[in-house]
């Protein structure tokens, strides 16, 4: 869809009722109004329904990428509208929790539609008791098992780059997917 020329759309201010009374019944005035009022009614639409662009849930599908770009969300063109309406949408809260486990799993959710468990291996250990045995060493690796709730196929590749886009930079980012639905396996 392109706002630039919109065939048939009539002006919902006509040139050509402003100009004084002198040009009224002037034709030359009244054509070359006219052909202005068909190049400026796709503005004039466009401002006047201007709030709409901003609202994920209206604005056009075109539009849509651009205002993703507001908002930092990584849209997949590949994704259905009505779920990158929804990333959108979601932004600032899902970057609220960036970087956290809380909001990979809601990420992986939103985009997938799985449950995902995180098993994160970087970070600090310490010992609770003094002179003891300190925990093994991280293992700098980010670990993501997923499973759709449904049992539908999951593209390994597809959560692993969301993986990896949430993931801190000193850990490397692995997904497993696992078979079968959480209710099947015990989990």
């Amino acid at each position: 869809m392109t706002r630039a020329s919109v065939p048939g759309l009539p002006s919902r201010y006509p040139i050509g009722g402003l100009l004084p009374a002198l040009y009224a019944d002037d034709d030359l005035a009244q054509r070359f109004t006219a052909g202005l009022d068909t190049v400026l009614a796709p503005i004039l639409s466009t401002l006047d329904n201007l709030p709409a662009y901003f609202d994920p849930a209206l604005t056009p599908d075109d539009f849509l990428p651009w205002l993703s770009s507001w908002v930092g969300a990584d849209l997949d063109p590949a994704w259905p509208a009505d779920l990158r309406r929804a990333v959108v949408t979601r932004a600032v809260e899902l970057h609220r929790w960036r970087g956290t486990r809380r909001g990979l799993a809601e990420h992986l959710r939103l985009c997938f539609g799985v449950e995902a468990d995180i098993h994160d291996g970087g970070g600090a250990a310490w010992s609770s008791e003094p002179g003891g045995q300190l925990p093994s060493a991280p293992t700098g690796e980010l670990l993501v098992r997923v499973r759709a709730p449904d049992g539908r196929p999951v593209d390994a590749a597809r959560v692993l780059a969301v993986a990896q886009a949430s993931c801190p930079a000193h850990l490397t980012c692995r997904v497993e997917i696992l078979p079968g639905t959480p209710h099947e396996t015990g989990d």
